[in-house]
């Protein structure tokens, strides 16, 4: 394939390349414009790329690219810079939620608007399950991230000369209304689980501060019972048909001192479950997870889940998500005088600015605390025998 460049009137350069017709087998001259190229060199250089990318077949004119083949090419792109999972994720909302709504559109078409009317349908009537109705704030505002990453890489690759999604604002999700369980409370929850299923789980949850995915994904290989410390390294979350295991939330894993009473419910666990699975022929191994099913593979998220509402609403307890059991944990540690810095370390959390925005609530009675103990000491200071 041959082709130069050409400039009509000032600055407008368009590769002038000779393609054969694939239908009658003759030669022809086709245009195609570089409105990046800055000059002659510039528009020499793309000229180049397009014959390279037309001889492999991987040329596709940039007027004509949809949202949809853009998207695709990429998810291949990002596929090793995100985690197995993450790119997972990332291709079920592309082909599940953004697909079907632009998925049509020219990608050099793509207009602010578009987004707008794709998030305002999508809230009312997006979910592609086969049920009615639309899909949550929050996934719609997943879309909206998404979108936005791809977008930018668009125009970094000059395929968009501008983000249409910065121009458009995502649907307001409203914060999840935090519950939490007093002392009195989880003495009576952690009693009442006492001997089933559940019970390894709350503990974790309440005194420990584990999220579900840390739960169900935490092997025994990461806990020191002697030490009396687990390390949390995973997360574990469904995906196709199987347990998918990855980082924690934030990148980073954490240590997490185990009360005295968890490590000893621990250890008696442990025995139990290795019994178990020697009736079925099983050796309970370090790599074994801790909670599991009845013949050893790993629990899912959401029988936990599940699981936990029954027992809460069989037992009359205060009608909390397993989530909150992580949010009475800190809830707990703050209220006791503990340092926020060491409940964020505790919790996981990537700052200290969003143990202190998560948890508020608790810091006004920390607060007046803190100035009735100073007040006390400079009155005690005040009132001692003046000596000449």
């Amino acid at each position: 394939m041959r082709g130069h460049v050409r400039e009509r009137g000032k600055g407008n350069w368009y590769a002038v390349l000779s393609v054969r017709d694939p239908q009658t087998g003759k030669r022809k001259v086709k245009f195609i414009a570089l409105p990046d190229a800055k000059g002659r060199r510039e528009a020499q250089r793309e000229c180049a790329r397009i014959i390279t990318q037309m001889a492999s077949d991987a040329h596709v004119e940039p007027g004509k690219v949809t949202v949809a083949q853009f998207l695709e090419r990429w998810l291949d792109h990002i596929k090793t810079q995100v985690a197995a999972s993450t790119h997972e994720r990332y291709g079920e909302f592309v082909r599940n939620n953004i697909v079907p709504a632009l998925g049509a559109v020219r990608l050099t078409k793509l207009r602010p608007e578009h987004l707008s009317a794709a998030y305002s349908k999508a809230l009312t009537e997006g979910r592609h399950d086969g049920r009615d109705g639309g899909l949550a704030p929050q996934t719609v505002k997943h879309m909206h991230t998404i979108l936005k990453q791809a977008l930018k890489q668009a125009c970094i690759w000059r395929t968009i000369t501008n983000n249409p999604a910065d121009l458009v604002k995502p649907p307001k999700v409203s914060r999840k209304e935090m519950h939490t369980v007093d002392t009195d409370a989880t003495a009576r929850m952690i009693e009442a689980a006492r001997g089933s299923p559940i019970f390894i789980p709350i503990l974790l949850g309440v005194l420990c501060g584990l999220r579900r995915g840390e739960i169900c994904g935490l092997r025994w290989r990461s806990i020191d019972l002697d030490a009396g410390r687990l390390s949390v390294v995973a997360s574990a979350r469904p995906g196709r048909g199987a347990i998918v295991e990855k980082e924690t939330k934030g990148g980073k894993g954490r240590a997490v001192t185990l009360p005295p009473m968890v490590a000893t419910e621990l250890r008696r666990h442990r025995t139990e479950q290795a019994q178990r699975l020697l009736r079925l022929g099983v050796r309970l191994t370090d790599d074994h997870h801790v909670l599991t099913r009845e013949d050893g593979t790993p629990a899912w998220p959401g029988w936990l889940t599940r699981n936990f509402r029954e027992f809460m609403h069989r037992h009359r307890l205060p009608q909390i998500r397993l989530h909150d059991l992580r949010h009475s944990h800190a809830t707990h540690l703050l209220a006791a005088g503990v340092h926020p810095k060491i409940a964020q370390e505790r919790l996981g959390h990537s700052s200290i600015s969003i143990t202190l925005d998560t948890y508020s609530h608790v810091l006004p009675g920390m607060q007046d605390d803190a100035v009735a103990k100073v007040d006390a000491a400079i009155q005690a200071a005040m009132n001692k025998p003046k000596t000449k």
